[in-house]
């Protein structure tokens, strides 16, 4: 199934320099897709110059005439930026005019106005940002990742819903594996909140794992990690760090001396391959579930790789058909959720 897709050309930390040529590049091995490219048309088309690509039936130009600073606050972005090339974009999602929507705008205004625009979807009180993060047996779809960062049992099992159906999309698991994130194993562990969603997460049609640690995110225990924004989010940064920190280790000492330098290069398609396995920029794109309409958040200092992936994600979430298989999902338990309280009474 082809799709098209909307492109905040003027977000992120460069902009047009990295969007289009990713757009470009996406456009390569998906040719019956169609690329819009949201922003003020005179910088799209001196970069498309540059590059020396023209526009087509699969790829064009959608201008706007408003861009949304890296450091503008959400609030100003959704009323002063109504003509905003983010704004743009998102509205194309609402018209249908696209499938996706994907920036690497200023992240709490790509959420204030995605959420405004398209509303949330029928049963979800709040929307998610949901990422997949490598682990030892693949990946991991980890949510919330900083959109709420305070949430209730109700706001978790939703995550879950979203985080499960997302992986069912995506990777074409047809139970995933869903563990919510805690200080322990037990169920007796956490606070009244993850012990609460505990509850209802096994009381679900979930394949419900039970409690992970920190160290079984990455060990791929589960499929889903679910937890709320503010602990998704620490986690996540924690985690770039500690890639970081290993990556700075791992050249210090391959570059100590001689000896060294020597077994570095021996030892180069092995460090070839372990590069590509950390490397986070395979994990670009994160999406925002809950809404009627699928919106991809790129990392703003993304390079054209890394927004390549971006791009790749949302055309998978369009072509998976995420939003009518949450949209069933959480519809279903609605449905169960009745059924057994009428039971009840």
């Amino acid at each position: 199934m082809d799709v098209t897709l909307a492109i905040d050309a003027m977000g992120g930390d460069h902009g047009p320099s990295v969007t289009i040529p990713a757009a470009i590049e996406y456009l390569k091995h998906s040719p019956g897709d169609t690329i819009v490219l949201v922003g003020i048309p005179d910088a799209i088309e001196a970069e498309l110059r540059a590059m020396g690509a023209q526009l087509g039936s699969h790829l064009r130009v959608h201008a706007a005439s408003q861009v949304v600073a890296m450091d503008e606050s959400p609030q100003s972005a959704l009323r002063g930026k109504k003509d905003s090339s983010m704004r743009v974009a998102i509205n194309l999602v609402k018209s249908g005019e696209a499938g996706a929507c994907i920036s690497a705008g200023n992240t709490g205004a790509l959420m204030a106005t995605a959420r405004y625009v398209l509303k949330t979807l029928p049963g979800i009180d709040r929307p998610a940002i949901a990422s997949f993060l490598p682990t030892n047996k693949g990946q991991v779809c980890m949510l919330d990742l900083g959109a709420n960062t305070d949430c209730t049992a109700e706001h978790l099992l939703q995550f879950a819903l979203m985080g499960s159906t997302l992986v069912s999309a995506l990777e074409h698991k047809e139970n995933p594996s869903v563990g919510l994130l805690n200080i322990g194993s037990e169920e007796i562990k956490g606070n009244e909140v993850v012990k609460q969603a505990g509850v209802m997460l096994q009381a679900s049609d979930l394949n419900f794992y039970g409690n992970v640690e920190g160290n079984d995110i990455f060990l791929g225990v589960t499929d889903v990690v679910v937890c709320d924004g503010f602990v998704g989010n620490v986690a996540l940064k924690t985690a770039e760090g500690v890639a970081k920190m290993m990556g700075g280790f791992l050249r210090e000492e391959l570059t100590r001396n001689i000896f060294t330098k020597l077994g570095a290069l021996l030892s180069i398609p092995a460090l070839k391959a372990f590069k590509h396995r950390l490397d986070h920029r395979r994990y670009n794109g994160a999406s925002f579930l809950g809404l009627k309409g699928i919106v991809v958040k790129s990392h703003g200092s993304a390079d054209v790789y890394a927004y390549l992936c971006a791009i790749e994600r949302a055309a998978e979430e369009a072509r998976g058909g995420m939003l009518q298989h949450i949209s069933e999902h959480i519809e279903k338990w609605h449905h169960q959720r009745q059924n057994s309280e009428q039971g009840a009474a």
